[in-house]
């Protein structure tokens, strides 16, 4: 029979769920985790026979290293977004798109698209004033994230350092919160790691598509050094971010000619499916969960707490099912 201490846990982490995401901690969670994760897998490389203080100044410097890698690969990646005018480049190419379909499209379907760049501009400032809140529970709300997030690797790369040793002689309830945080790291580890790796193929095939494949038809894209970073950022996303790339890409390509955004279309539908059974693949495999089950857990994060909740919910779910297994519930 369950003990109370542990009973206690699992409550304190049914709250700990919510009251993330319903604060804007979940980015400050997974830098945390990230960090803590890493640096694990990168110890496991220290030689057998480091003990004592060079095993501790040898696992300091790793986790020093991983914080400073992660946060170099977020500053590149954002300064990747914001070259050659980033964001804000796609916009106004999106805009010119949009005006020309305005002149080709029927009256009654051109009058739903916006007038002119300052109209597009105006409707997303509405969106962005609408679902504020979201957008900021995934990371872009600015300074107060980026020090929550910065928090959280420090936190990380800290608990890395302390070893868990004699878990058995601690008391009841703290090993209990021990053995729940352990389970989360070792969900965030399959879950998002993999995820990343998805991305990076799915990027690489867009790359491959948007520098090779098109110019050797004579079609070249325009700011292709803010369109890949923004694939792979967006793949990050579960379901939702590869809908959004694509989107951009052919709209984009539709700037180029008919035919090259119905090339695009074509190439990315297949891209999606591929990814579709590789994620059901690598991800359904590392969680021993079908592509259904992540889908209806997707849909119900999303449902409940948003944005936050799709971008959480396959640790979510893997971190659940795994304490169910545990327990030799399923």
């Amino acid at each position: 029979m369950t003990s109370r201490p542990v009973v206690a846990s699992y409550i304190l982490a049914a709250f700990a769920i919510p009251l993330a995401l319903h604060f804007h901690l979940l980015p400050t969670v997974f830098a945390g985790l990230a960090v803590h994760v890493l640096t694990g897998k990168l110890a496991r490389r220290l030689p057998a026979n480091w003990s004592g203080s060079a095993h501790g100044i040898a696992l300091a410097a790793i986790a020093v290293l991983v914080i400073i890698g992660l946060t170099g690969v977020g500053f590149g990646l954002w300064s990747l977004l914001h070259s050659n005018g980033g964001i804000a480049a796609l916009l106004a190419s999106v805009a010119q798109i949009l005006e020309k379909l305005r002149h080709a499209l029927p009256v009654s379907a051109a009058d739903t698209l916006p007038e002119s760049v300052e109209d597009l501009r105006e409707t997303i400032s509405d969106l962005l004033r609408e679902h504020g809140q979201k957008i900021s529970a995934v990371g872009i709300a600015g300074a107060r994230t980026l020090v929550h997030v910065i928090l959280g690797m420090v936190i990380g790369g800290m608990t890395a350092l302390h070893k868990f040793l004699e878990v058995e002689k601690w008391p009841p309830l703290t090993a209990a919160l021990h053995a729940r945080t352990r389970a989360l790291a070792n969900a965030f580890d399959k879950v998002v790691f993999a995820q990343v790796r998805i991305s990076a193929l799915n990027t690489a095939l867009t790359a491959l598509y948007l520098l090779v494949i098109l110019p050797l038809f004579g079609a070249h894209l325009p700011l292709l050094s803010v369109l890949i970073p923004f694939t792979f950022v967006t793949g990050l996303l579960p379901v939702v971010g590869n809908l959004v790339s694509n989107s951009v890409i052919v709209l984009i390509s539709l700037g180029i000619s008919p035919g090259v955004a119905l090339a695009s279309l074509v190439f990315l539908v297949v891209i999606h499916k591929l990814e579709y059974f590789t994620n059901a693949r690598i991800v359904g495999g590392e969680v021993k969960a079908r592509a259904w089950e992540l889908l209806c857990a997707l849909l119900l994060m999303e449902a409940v707490f948003g944005i936050a909740g799709l971008i959480a919910a396959p640790v979510v779910y893997a971190w659940l099912k795994a304490e169910m297994k545990a327990k030799n519930l399923i």
